[in-house]
């Protein structure tokens, strides 16, 4: 059996990580997940603050997912994707009685990841359509392959560049602790938004314009909210130019804000949803696209132009069923609402104690906090895109010596627990939150 030394060691030497420079890579060796707990091989427990990248939703080794892939294991665990399969008809059934389409209904196309996701979703647009420009908006992320990267709105689409011109238009979305739109009024915030929006329409030529790709709740770069009436805003002027709408729910579908998908959550229906992460928990890779059924009935007389070797994969396609089983039977998909007012209130007095922390907001089970060095003046405790990251690896560093694992970005920390969460558990978590902090202010001060 390895040591944890050992297998850093074997992990240096032959695995290249994602987003961080290698040399100075120093983490836990995680061997088990119990709950809401990640488990290293010392035998120490990490609270799961971030449901893994915002994707475990279910916590660590939900009985019930995990029966259906052994059952499934034993059964098949490969047909080819343009077969029909038992378990993708039922997915394909489970997840379109969950959409926000009602009676219109829709079908599923699926993929492995929500990158693969995006770029199907924004190939169904342009094809329904005949047109061929997307807007998507600054600050947003949608995958790191070639095609998600162009759609990315900052600085993790910078590998990827150059990327084929013209054919991606990003505008500004709103964002009310630091508007673009000089206010700190979200009525104004969300008007001057979609008047921003419009004229970056007109400017490129509506019939140009396939499709806008949003996230409902702006993920990874910050949980930023939109202020009530842009999301109905944003159908409007789709509806008005004859543009898909495409809601990129890879984060914040399955519960996570509180229902199915944001789109409920909202009240707001696209035209087409990417997903991921949480359709299966993200115990097997599986992301894919809803479209509503009046773009996706096109496909019957003429050919479907995206194909994925692991489309449908029947494992893949058992956890979902097994996670979506879990969900309604533990009532997760609504379970967000509750957690979502421990949080405001937890968080909330966290902020109260701790200057440094400027913003707190979130909706569901997704939150975040934002620090600053100045309250009054709302400068960013690190500059966002920069090179310097300040004092956040140590404050991510003490949380991990306290039995806590989140991440963030920059001047950003993702509070995102799995839904399953009890408030003593968080309890806990903030507490060692709190405890970190008072670290950070401490070495400021000194």
């Amino acid at each position: 059996m390895y040591l944890a030394d050992d297998i850093k060691t074997l992990h240096r030497k032959n695995v290249l990580s994602p987003w961080v420079a290698q040399g100075s890579l120093d983490v836990p060796v995680i061997v088990r997940g119990e709950g809401v707990f990640l488990i290293d091989a010392d035998g120490k427990r990490y609270m799961d603050l971030s449901s893994g990248l915002i994707a475990v939703n279910l916590g660590h080794g939900n009985a019930t997912v995990l029966a259906a892939m052994h059952a499934q294991i034993d059964r098949l665990c490969f047909s080819p994707p343009n077969w029909f399969n038992d378990q993708r008809a039922r997915l394909g059934e489970a997840l379109v009685a969950i959409s926000p389409w009602g009676d219109e209904g829709a079908r599923v196309f699926f993929t492995t990841s929500g990158a693969q996701a995006n770029e199907d979703a924004v190939k169904f647009a342009r094809a329904s359509t005949g047109r061929q420009k997307v807007l998507s908006a600054y600050r947003s992320f949608h995958g790191s392959s070639s095609g998600a990267s162009a759609l990315t709105g900052e600085n993790r689409r910078w590998y990827n560049e150059p990327g084929t011109p013209g054919d991606v238009v990003h505008f500004w979305g709103p964002y009310p602790y630091r508007s673009p739109f000089f206010t700190d009024d979200p009525a104004t915030e969300t008007q001057r938004a979609l008047h921003h929006l419009r004229e970056t329409i007109e400017a490129e030529d509506p019939a140009r314009v396939a499709a806008i790709l949003v996230e409902p709740v702006v993920g990874s770069n910050g949980v930023v909210v939109p202020p009530p009436g842009y999301l109905a805003g944003l159908r409007a002027l789709c509806d008005e130019f004859g543009i898909c709408l495409i809601f990129d729910e890879v984060m914040t579908g399955f519960g996570r804000t509180g229902a199915p998908f944001a789109a409920q959550r909202f009240g707001v229906t696209p035209d087409i949803i990417s997903f991921a992460k949480g359709v299966t928990s993200a115990y097997v890779p599986l992301g894919g696209v809803l479209v509503r059924e009046q773009l996706a009935s096109a496909y019957d007389s003429k050919p479907l132009g995206s194909g994925h070797t692991y489309s449908g994969h029947p494992l893949a396609m058992a956890a979902g069923l097994g996670a979506i089983t879990a969900y309604r039977e533990g009532s997760y998909f609504q379970r967000g609402m509750r957690i979502e007012s421990w949080l405001r209130e937890k968080l909330g007095k966290l902020q109260e104690k701790h200057d440094v922390i400027g913003d707190v907001r979130g909706l569901g089970a997704f939150f975040c906090l934002e620090f600053v060095k100045d309250r009054s003046t709302r400068e960013p405790l690190i500059a966002w895109q920069g090179k310097d990251l300040g004092p956040m690896p140590a404050l991510f560093r003490a949380l991990r010596e306290r039995g806590v694992y989140t991440f963030g970005r920059y001047n950003i920390m993702i509070v995102a627990p799995p839904l399953i969460v009890e408030e003593t558990e968080l309890d806990e978590a903030i507490a060692s939150l709190d405890g970190a902090l008072d670290a950070l202010t401490a070495g400021r001060r000194s």
